[in-house]
């Protein structure tokens, strides 16, 4: 069953990034649009391929939303200094955790000098070239405006830039009048029309989720923990209270992207070192709107329905619409359960883990009040134990990509002195 389609992925993959660090996304916005340009104009290449590439031209600074937070908001600084950081870990970050991993090494050579990529046995190392083109056209058009020359970079034509790239570029950016699109927003519409190109089957579509949890972490590792927690208390509830494969999948992508929009709460106050302040808690409960805003009109609205009534309570006390338990599904019933579970099991910044006698009085005390359902709780208290290994077991298997990944960055960090 079709639960987003193509086109939105990429949408609702944009939108998630734009609550980290929405001039980034922009800016990927805008090299991807030059990028396409050059493609359309040199051709060879089917709309469904272009579609892919936009996609990767847009993300391909998605590294430095982990590597490079503090320097983002002066985006000449940033492009200026030597960051070999960002590339790697997006390059990582696409290899492992999306489906279009073949194109994963142009992020990684997209800072690369000229001279160096041409000796690189990559087929698409070209996309790379011209990522790196326009990723300068974009930065130094957008601080220097009126005074910009696109042709202030000739100079490094065969050396630091592809010299068939820029001529290429110089091309494009006259026939189309590139800078004037971008300036009035045009350009956008254009990018509209080739993304409806985009084909992902269902398993790319579920790995392209699974890496929207992943990217929570550029904001909180904690909150990808906690998520894949509640994701894998889910599962076991979902098994003991035999939910069809429908209501399970519906289930799994509720409970995936339900906290998405705390990529939109302050870093200071996630990762608070006490219990927050009432105005704090108030920008919390924030997340959940946020999270409807993204997800609503791109993914099917049951499931949306599931991941944003995670804090409602049965008694109406909840947020944000105060539902009660007999206008609740089953699975927004186990959400609820999941996520107050696994906000007791897993360490804060203010607090250790709470253990099990701590967690079933707790949920008992909530089912009594009639805030959690009964028969959810009651599950989950009886087979707590095999319910806490397996979410241990599946855990694990899911964290396991995301620690290669971590890892892996960490050792090139080394060789290279990043």
């Amino acid at each position: 069953m079709e639960y987003i389609r193509s086109k939105d992925i990429f949408v609702l993959v944009k939108d998630t990034m734009r609550l980290i660090h929405p001039r980034l996304i922009e800016h990927g916005s805008r090299v991807a649009y030059m990028v396409y340009k050059m493609l359309q104009e040199k051709g060879g290449y089917e709309e469904f391929e272009l579609a892919d590439i936009v996609m990767v031209a847009t993300l391909h600074d998605i590294g430095a939303y982990k590597t490079e937070a503090g320097s983002l908001n002066d985006m000449l600084r940033y492009e200026s200094r030597d960051n070999k950081a960002h590339p790697i870990y997006g390059y990582l970050f696409f290899k492992y955790l999306s489906p279009v991993e073949d194109l994963a090494r142009v992020i990684m050579y997209h800072h690369t000098d000229y001279e160096q990529l041409k000796k690189v046995d990559y087929e698409h190392k070209n996309l790379a070239a011209y990522i790196n083109i326009a990723e300068k056209m974009d930065i130094y058009s957008t601080a220097m405006g009126a005074q910009f020359d696109m042709k202030m970079f000739h100079k490094q034509a065969g050396t630091k830039l592809s010299d068939e790239g820029l001529e290429l570029f110089y091309r494009v950016a006259k026939k189309y009048d590139i800078f004037e699109k971008l300036k009035t927003n045009e350009y956008k519409d254009e990018l509209d029309d080739i993304i409806e190109y985009m084909l992902f089957s269902n398993e790319d579509k579920r790995k392209f989720l699974e890496m929207l949890m992943y990217c929570v972490g550029f904001r909180s590792e904690s909150c990808v923990i906690d998520t894949i927690t509640t994701v894998s208390i889910c599962d076991e509830l979902a098994n003991k209270l035999l939910l069809t494969d429908e209501e399970r999948e519906k289930l799994y992508y509720g409970a995936l992207l339900h906290d998405l929009g705390m990529l939109a709460v302050p870093k200071e106050i996630t990762d608070a070192p006490r219990k927050l302040k009432p105005e704090e808690i108030k920008i919390v409960t924030k997340h959940v709107g946020v999270t409807e805003k993204v997800l609503k009109d791109r993914m099917r609205e049951d499931i949306v329905a599931i991941a944003t009534g995670h804090h409602e309570k049965g008694d109406g006390s909840g947020y944000p619409k105060k539902i009660k338990n007999y206008q609740m599904t089953q699975e927004q019933r186990i959400l609820q359960v999941a996520d107050s579970v696994t906000g007791m099991i897993n360490k804060r910044s203010y607090r250790e883990p709470l253990h099990k006698p701590e967690v079933v009085a707790i949920l008992n005390e909530e089912a009594a009040k009639n805030r959690l359902n009964k028969q959810v709780v009651d599950t989950m208290i009886n087979f707590y134990d095999s319910i806490m290994d397996g979410v241990t077991t599946k855990s694990a298997e899911i964290m396991k990509m995301y620690q290669t990944l971590n890892s892996q960055y960490s050792q090139v960090s080394k060789r290279f002195k990043i």
